[in-house]
């Protein structure tokens, strides 16, 4: 039997060399709209890499994590804060080393109610949350694969 990877294992930073793919791209990979890609960067679900004009791109390591949203949207019915909720228990402080004391003073653990990479004030200096390790694991963490994995959440198909 093989074992999976754990999930939260610090992620390799993208090779230099690693194709950005413009927004219109992705959204025509998806088949959906660029609003909604964008709509999931608001609702802080999504962090595109941003241009200095401000143009989006991506690349073929988002599509996991898009490819899970769009199915925890559509397949499991969940809403926005549902997902954020989800996000929200992704044990970043084990990722980061936390003492309790870390922990307690932490802003992501006291606002539960969004994934730590929306907070800002919990990233490393020098490091951008596109590059974030929470943010690179939450599509392989452990509470988003059971929701996938379990059938009660799942729509019913008749």
């Amino acid at each position: 039997m093989l074992s999976a990877p754990n999930p939260l294992a610090p992620i390799a930073p993208p090779a230099r060399t690693e194709r950005k793919i413009k927004i219109g791209g992705v959204a025509r990979h998806f088949k959906i709209s660029v609003d909604l890609l964008r709509l999931y960067e608001r609702e802080g679900l999504l962090i595109p890499i941003k241009s200095s004009k401000g143009t989006r791109y991506y690349t073929e390591r988002d599509y996991v994590w898009i490819e899970t949203l769009m199915r925890l949207v559509r397949d499991y019915r969940l809403n926005f804060a549902g997902i954020r909720h989800l996000l929200a228990l992704l044990p970043c402080w084990d990722v980061r080393h936390c003492d309790g004391a870390e922990r307690t003073r932490c802003a992501t653990t006291a606002e539960s109610a969004n994934p730590c990479w929306v907070h800002h004030s919990c990233c490393w200096p020098g490091k951008v949350c596109y590059e974030c390790e929470i943010y690179r694991a939450a599509p392989a963490c452990e509470n988003m694969k059971s929701v996938l994995l379990t059938g009660n959440t799942r729509r019913e198909t008749i």
